[in-house]
């Protein structure tokens, strides 16, 4: 399994998102904790659940435009097969 294909600055910006996405779940921590709202809960845990979606289609981006676009340009039948198979497993997991 091969790492991300990020330049620096996307490697930054996605670490930035992460961490920003980290923060609203300690908020969320303490939202349950000082018991707020449930529905003011709710709300925040839509929107990490969207901040992650985010980062996942920005990481499946870079691996279809890097990984799997690599594997097929090789020429080798079976390293294509297996990154798309590999892809189409991943989709279905993110889909669940």
């Amino acid at each position: 399994m091969k790492s991300m294909h990020h330049s620096a600055d996307k490697k930054s910006k996605l670490a930035a998102r992460l961490r920003r996405i980290e923060g609203q779940v300690g908020g969320i921590i303490r939202m349950v904790e000082s018991e707020r709202y449930c529905v003011d809960i709710l709300t925040q845990i839509d929107a990490v659940r969207a901040a992650l979606h985010k980062a996942e289609e920005e990481i499946l981006r870079d691996h279809v435009s890097h990984c799997v676009a690599g594997a097929l340009a090789s020429g080798d039948p079976l390293a294509g097969r297996d990154k798309i198979d590999e892809l189409v497993a991943a989709i279905a997991r993110m889909t669940r």
